[in-house]
């Protein structure tokens, strides 16, 4: 006892406190935690893995108090702290070194850390209590900067309490930089500048998350007038975005360039040869604008739309049955040739009930329960990845444990039953309410009412999900707008403001922040009319910018910025149809007519070995990272000799067939060829060279199958660019 008041008089003394009275005794929520977090103790890599580290297990980013304190001061008989002496509890020893430590040094003797932990154990080692003050909001300070290379900034950080206190808690939050070739951050949050490029500085305290973004430009920015007279949203602000980072944009794309990528991005579908040496030849000043009108109404827009969406919702037989897949498919389909609003889109399918086979969107209730249509919900319509608060405080998002409860609380009350409407028992299912439903904390067990993220608590009196509907069709709640203009800008950009496309988080910040909030605003304000958005960007001189970077981009080498179009694989969707368009040849797939394209198919099991192989999706996972858009040789080796090529390029109603049968002229065969697989005419010397291959082949239908199976395994083919 005479060595604990010995060292309480000493740390008195050392902070400059004349009595005990006038000492403030040491937080375990707001003071402890805080340099747990800070040293790294309970990240995933240590002891806030899941089964912990050298039998310490603490919560991860402690996001729980009341088990942090029981493992620190009770776990292993006691051992860790020491009341009598407390410079020899290990919870000092360990982390400072003085006793083997896998973890490293994690504190230094004298410390500021080390003197407040070496205080708490003196004082009792107090747990939490509900006298300490609840943790409301961190506040980061700048925002932003424009930097040079080896400037410091010094960033500042406030902690707002439920009591409106504020302190700075700069020595307290942890710091850690999301790209250390731009920044580098001490654990004080003194960031110095490298450069060049653009990054965030993750700021953690109590569960909170901020950032402060930091941008180090390239150059100086050049060739921006021309933007500045089109008066469209999106380059305007894409504008500004260039003149802080310094980067310039590459030139237009020629005109085939543009008319094969509105068809591929749209329609997902190439351009008919016919079509694209009219639009060549039109000489009217609005032609583009006009033929982003004309692919917006082809029928193949429902096509393509229905069949994104149902790889999104996994539309498939496997769970839902084929009646169940076809309704669902069929009701896609009506939205997108309907234009229903996606407002009201996300609306049907968050309230469906009934049966699925009469009511396609209430096949969203058939796959998984309760916390399944949580994070579906959230991933699909918010762009959320919730699939970590499950366990515990998201890591990288203000978004706690009961966040994630009181979201699965809008469909606690949704339930489904084995139905006979359709005389298959046992094989159709009835979605509908019941009276009563909790969602409760895994942990604390209390009741958690439904609270969307970020909102408030609102109840419906018949049905839950109203209102969260509500919420997000609120005219002042951008959260829905947002996720469905990154999603769409992803679709046509090849990335996201917000990469990956669904994992919005505070520490993912946008390319572009401020355009994706202009155009969030733009689309509720049109009504949440996808096809407004999309002619707004297809309008834009950015998604008319070519494929090829100059030296002026060339710094913005994936693309973030939007100085060049980023080329972009077909899918193997789009690549299947596009090789029967260029031979001329149709696929058959089992249980469909002859005619059905791959992208008009309602779900992913009909038989397809060229799919599987080019990434297609198997539609048991909502996230966008499914569908695999990597080369590997197997894809090489299936266009250079597979089966299916040879196939289509040797058919007896083959594009070449005809071409032999109809007597076309060598010329005119070749030009159609380019037409119909690179979607435009040969250059003078590509066309030189073809008709003297041809004159060289055992007779012209084998050396323009030839032809064509060289042009249908070229980068340009191959690509949307």
């Amino acid at each position: 006892m005479r060595n604990q008041i010995g060292s309480l008089i000493g740390l008195v003394l050392l902070s400059g406190f004349s009595s005990a009275q006038d000492f403030p005794k040491v937080s375990f929520t707001n003071d402890v935690q805080p340099i747990l977090t800070r040293a790294g103790c309970n990240q995933g890599a240590c002891h806030g893995a899941q089964y912990g580290q050298g039998g310490l297990k603490l919560s991860l980013r402690g996001f729980d108090d009341s088990n942090d304190f029981r493992e620190i001061v009770r776990g292993a008989i006691g051992r860790r702290v020491s009341l009598l002496s407390p410079e020899e509890s290990l919870l000092l020893k360990k982390p400072a070194l003085e006793a083997p430590h896998e973890g490293g040094k994690r504190l230094q003797l004298g410390s500021p850390e080390y003197t407040t932990l070496k205080r708490w154990i003196a004082e009792g080692m107090i747990g939490p209590s509900t006298k300490d003050k609840l943790f409301k909001s961190l506040e980061v300070l700048p925002v932003e900067i424009i930097a040079k290379a080896g400037q410091k900034i010094k960033i500042t950080t406030r902690g707002t309490y439920e009591d409106n206190s504020s302190e700075d808690v700069s020595s307290k939050a942890s710091f850690d930089s999301m790209n250390t070739s731009v920044a580098t951050v001490d654990n004080l949050g003194n960031v110095i500048a490298k450069g060049p490029g653009e990054t965030v500085i993750m700021v953690r305290y109590l569960g909170a998350v901020g950032v402060f973004r930091i941008i180090l430009p390239f150059g100086e920015a050049k060739g921006l007038e021309t933007f500045a007279k089109n008066d469209n949203l999106i380059d305007k602000m894409w504008i500004e975005k260039w003149k802080k980072t310094g980067l310039s944009p590459s030139h237009i794309c020629t005109d085939e360039e543009f008319f094969r990528r509105i068809h591929l991005n749209t329609l997902s579908t190439l351009p008919n040869p016919d079509e694209i040496l009219a639009f060549k030849a039109d000489s009217n000043p609005d032609k583009r604008k006009l033929a982003i009108e004309k692919v917006l109404n082809r029928p193949e827009y429902v096509d393509s739309w229905a069949y994104k969406w149902g790889d999104l919702l996994r539309n498939s037989r496997d769970v839902l049955q084929k009646k169940g897949m076809w309704s669902q498919h069929n009701w896609l389909r009506s939205v997108f040739r309907d234009n229903m609003r996606m407002d009201n889109f996300a609306g049907e399918l968050l309230t469906a009930v009934g049966s699925p086979y009469a009511n396609g969107p209430a096949n969203f209730f058939v796959i998984g329960s309760r916390d399944d249509w949580t994070e579906t919900a959230c991933q699909v319509f918010l762009g959320i990845r919730m699939q970590c608060a499950k366990c515990h405080h998201h890591p990288f998002e203000n978004i706690a444990q009961a966040d994630y409860y009181s979201m699965t609380a809008f469909f606690s009350r949704v339930a489904k039953k084995n139905s006979t409407e359709f005389g298959l028992q046992g094989r159709d299912t009835t979605i509908y309410l019941t009276m009563a439903g909790e969602a409760s904390h895994p942990k604390t067990g209390k009741i958690l009412p439904p609270k969307p993220i970020g909102g408030s608590v609102i109840e419906d009196p018949i049905d839950r999900r109203n209102g969260l509907v509500t919420w997000l069709k609120d005219k002042n709640n951008p959260a829905l707008a947002r996720n469905f203009v990154n999603r769409y800008w992803g679709y046509y950009f090849g990335r996201g403001l917000i990469h990956p496309i669904d994992d919005i988080r505070i520490t993912n910040p946008a390319s572009n922040p401020e355009l994706l909030d202009a155009l969030a605003v733009d689309l509720i304000k049109n009504n949440y009319d996808i096809k407004h958005l999309l002619r707004t960007i297809m309008n834009s001189q950015v998604y008319q910018l070519s494929s090829e970077s100059n030296v002026a981009s060339a710094a913005d080498g994936d693309n973030i910025y939007c100085t060049h179009f980023r080329a972009k694989r077909m899918s193997a969707e789009q690549l299947l149809d596009a090789v029967d368009f260029a031979c001329g040849t149709r696929e058959k797939f089992t249980d469909v007519p002859l005619g059905f394209r791959a992208i008009s198919l309602p779900d992913s099991k009909f038989s397809s070995s060229f799919m599987d192989i080019f990434g297609r999706p198997r539609r048991v996972a909502t996230c966008e990272c499914e569908r695999s858009e990597d080369a590997n040789m197997m894809q090489a080796l299936l266009l250079m000799s597979g089966n299916l090529l040879n196939r289509k390029l040797s058919e007896t109603n083959s594009r070449i067939s005809k071409f032999i049968s109809n007597k076309v002229p060598m010329d005119k065969a070749v030009d159609e060829v380019f037409l119909a697989t690179l979607s435009r005419l040969p250059r003078d010397q590509e066309k030189k060279e073809a008709l003297a291959e041809l004159a060289l082949a055992q007779n012209p239908k084998e050396g323009l199958e030839d032809l064509l199976w060289s042009l249908l395994n070229t980068r340009e083919f191959l690509f949307n660019h």
